[in-house]
């Protein structure tokens, strides 16, 4: 059995995304702003949860060896978390980490 793996079209980085697949030019450009956002705000509330994390880390005067044994993950994944890099976690890996150093996370809606 042969798998076809050749690429037919990228998109071009900035391009939109809903354009291209066939929505009209507005509906196109209101999706657009709404996966924008929408990003944005996880990429947030990612943030917040890991300064959440630094801070109990600084406060306790953590090497991050000693947190990542407390927090049940890799030295480096601490690293990750200190360095904010969002993209390397789900909220709900954060929210879990958060609960095991007995920080609830509670959410508010409005």
């Amino acid at each position: 059995m042969k798998i076809d793996t050749e690429i037919r079209h990228v998109t071009k980085p900035g391009a939109n995304l809903f354009l291209e697949l066939g929505f009209s030019a507005e509906e196109a450009k209101r999706l657009q702003t709404a996966s924008h956002k929408q990003i944005n705000d996880t990429r947030q509330l990612k943030e917040q949860l890991m300064s959440e994390l630094a801070d109990w880390i600084e406060q306790h005067h953590l090497k991050q060896a000693e947190a990542a044994k407390i927090l049940m993950v890799s030295r480096p994944r601490v690293s990750d978390v200190v360095n904010k890099k969002t993209a390397k976690f789900t909220i709900d890996t954060l929210v879990e980490m958060l609960n095991r150093v007995g920080k609830p996370v509670r959410l508010a809606i409005g």
